[in-house]
C-alpha cells in the first residue's frame, strides 16, 4: 500500500468509518500475539518476566499494574494502562484503535472492552468490514464481572459499571450504572461512604 493511500485509510478510521481487514494490513505490526501467548502461559512467580512482558506487549504500562491471565487483545500495542490498575482473568481488549485506562481502575473477570463494531448491512461487512472508535475508562472505574463496553464510550472518574451491562454511550463521574443498555440509576455520594461497615 501506497503512503497515500496508507494516510487515507488511517483518516477514515480515525473518523470512525468503515474500513477492511486488507486496507489495514499494514497495521498488522503492532499485533502481540507472541508476547501475549508468552504471558499468558509465564508462571506466576515469575514477576520480572511478567512485567517485561506486559511492557512489551500495551502501549503503556503503570506502576504496580495487576493482570490476571488469561488476557486476550487484538493488538495490545494500542492499550495505555495507568498505575495501580488490577484487571482479572479473561479481559479481552478489541484494540483496533486506542483504549485509555486511568489510575487506580478495577476491572472484574470476563469483561470485553471493543473499539471495533461492524456495518449492519452484510454488503459492507465483506473483506470483514468495520469500525473503530476509542475507549477510554478514567481513574477509579470499577468494572463489574461480564461486562460489555462497545466503541466510543468514555467511563467517567469513580463510576461503577453493574455485572453483566453493555455500555453503549458515555456514564458520567461518580455514577452507579447498570444494565442493558447500561444506564445511570444514581449518584455516588458521600453516604457511600458509610456502607459495609461496623458500627461503633
Amino acid at each position: 500500500m501506497t503512503g497515500g493511500r496508507e494516510a487515507e485509510v488511517r483518516a477514515r478510521i480515525a473518523e470512525g468509518l468503515v474500513y477492511s481487514e486488507s486496507e489495514a494490513a499494514f497495521l498488522a505490526a503492532g499485533r502481540r500475539a507472541e508476547e501475549i501467548f508468552a504471558y499468558n502461559h509465564t508462571p506466576p512467580n515469575e514477576v520480572v518476566r511478567r512485567r517485561a512482558l506486559l511492557e512489551a506487549i500495551f502501549g503503556h504500562v503503570g506502576e504496580r499494574a495487576v493482570l490476571q491471565a488469561p488476557f486476550h487483545a487484538a493488538y495490545g500495542s494500542n492499550v495505555h494502562i495507568g498505575d495501580d490498575f488490577f484487571g482479572n482473568v479473561n479481559l479481552t481488549f478489541v484494540d483496533d484503535v486506542d483504549i485509555r485506562i486511568g489510575h487506580g481502575v478495577m476491572i472484574a473477570p470476563s469483561v470485553t472492552l471493543t473499539t471495533t463494531g461492524h456495518p449492519v448491512h452484510p454488503e459492507r461487512r465483506v473483506d470483514f468490514g468495520r469500525f473503530s472508535e476509542p475507549i477510554v475508562i478514567e481513574d477509579k472505574v470499577w468494572i463489574g464481572s461480564n461486562v460489555v463496553v462497545l466503541p466510543g464510550v468514555r467511563i467517567g472518574y469513580g463510576s461503577v459499571i453493574g455485572a453483566g451491562s453493555v455500555v453503549s454511550r458515555d456514564i458520567p463521574p461518580m455514577s452507579i450504572a447498570v444494565g442493558i443498555p447500561c444506564r445511570v440509576v444514581r449518584a455516588i455520594t458521600d453516604a457511600d461512604l458509610t456502607t459495609r461497615v461496623r458500627e461503633s
